[in-house]
């Protein structure tokens, strides 16, 4: 570890640029699976513990496309359809008749969910790990010191146009509005005449939706493998407990800081301790919120 730290240093700036710019390409994919997680957690008040699993199917898609002769960029709005009638499929089999239920039963519901989709992606696509080949170049500057691949700078303006559409979708449709209300007071919303379990249904195909694209990204920049969703699902939560509901900025702040985090520890302390970053993080952050929370009810009282 303390050799990677000279070389961190002895290389510096250069290798601090090569490690902020990967950690910012990924960060910006995961800010965007969390911000679906912000949705269904603010609106139905659902940890959905399965999160990171749609995530991989939607990179299972991309790669199944191409292995089918389709490149997997285009297979992106595929995910998003497929992952969107998934998704609504699991609310209306499963979520519907726990959405009223106590925490911990949607706790176990959810992670009963994460288990078939593990469960069914590795018998049907096997163990090893796989990438859907972009067949897109590297670029490389300072003498090959500095490299980036063109499919994670596709891959982030990607993740910010997709970000942005959900963004103008909750702010200008009728869906949209119809889902802001219910966050903000569902007994309300439904006596004004909106339909709430349709609502939580479509918040919830929704997440799914952009969990498949946010897959789809990944598969093409990184590896999947049937068991990789519940380190996804961890980074979510992450991002969602520091930022807080409803909080855009904060989500991709957040997201792309946990990015930077992993790129960093992966390098200083070995990749093997690159998932850990991450659950130290939530650690972290579930400490500093409960003792932002006591605080707050020392100065009320």
């Amino acid at each position: 570890m303390l050799d990677n730290l000279s070389l961190l240093f002895d290389l510096a700036p250069v290798f601090n640029i090569q490690l902020l710019l990967d950690g910012l390409f990924i960060g910006a994919i995961f800010a965007l699976a969390a911000y679906g997680l912000a949705l269904v957690w603010g609106v139905m008040n659902v940890k959905n513990l399965a999160q990171g699993d749609f995530v991989i199917m939607g990179g299972y898609i991309a790669y199944s496309l191409g292995e089918w002769g389709i490149h997997p960029i285009l297979g992106l709005p595929v995910a998003i359809v497929v992952m969107f009638a998934f998704g609504w499929a699991v609310y209306v089999l499963v979520i519907r008749r726990v959405i009223d239920r106590d925490l911990f039963t949607s706790l176990l519901a959810t992670f009963g969910i994460a288990i078939v989709v593990q469960q069914s992606l590795n018998l049907i696509y096997g163990p090893e790990v796989k990438i859907a080949e972009s067949g897109f170049g590297i670029r490389s500057a300072l003498d090959n010191q500095l490299t980036v691949s063109d499919i994670k700078v596709v891959s982030f303006v990607m993740a910010a146009a997709l970000a942005i559409a959900v963004v103008v979708f909750m702010k200008r449709s009728r869906m949209g509005q119809a889902i802001r209300a219910t966050a903000q007071d569902p007994r309300a919303a439904k006596i004004m005449g909106i339909d709430t379990d349709r609502v939580y249904a479509f918040t919830f195909a929704l997440n799914a939706a952009i969990c498949g694209a946010a897959g789809v990204l990944i598969a093409m920049i990184w590896v999947i493998q049937p068991f990789y969703g519940i380190t996804h699902s961890i980074r979510s939560f992450v991002i969602v407990t520091a930022a807080g509901f409803g909080n855009l900025p904060g989500v991709i702040i957040a997201g792309l800081g946990l990015g930077v985090a992993e790129q960093y520890s992966g390098f200083v302390m070995g990749a093997e301790f690159q998932q850990a970053t991450v659950v130290g993080l939530l650690v972290a952050v579930l400490v500093w919120r409960q003792i932002q929370q006591g605080r707050l009810r020392q100065v009320v009282q």
